[in-house]
């Protein structure tokens, strides 16, 4: 499944929207997120590793790397 549609989901399960996400990190980074800029850096793929540990910070799930070996 690709980050975009990842993503999407886990919201709607919070009952929340892309532009109350938006706001969340733009309160938490200081940095200008929008739903205008959160929607482009989903649809073209190009959200940072750390904006996807904020992203689910901030809707109460954890990411994490399990090796696939063991």
């Amino acid at each position: 499944m690709k980050a975009r549609s990842q993503i999407k989901a886990l919201i709607a399960m919070r009952c929340t929207t892309i532009t109350g996400l938006a706001r969340l990190m733009k309160e938490k980074t200081g940095k200008p997120y929008t739903f205008k800029s959160l929607t482009g850096k989903l649809q073209r793929g190009s959200l940072s590793l750390d904006e996807a540990y904020l992203i689910a910070d901030l809707l109460d799930y954890k990411l994490e790397f399990i090796d696939k070996k063991g």
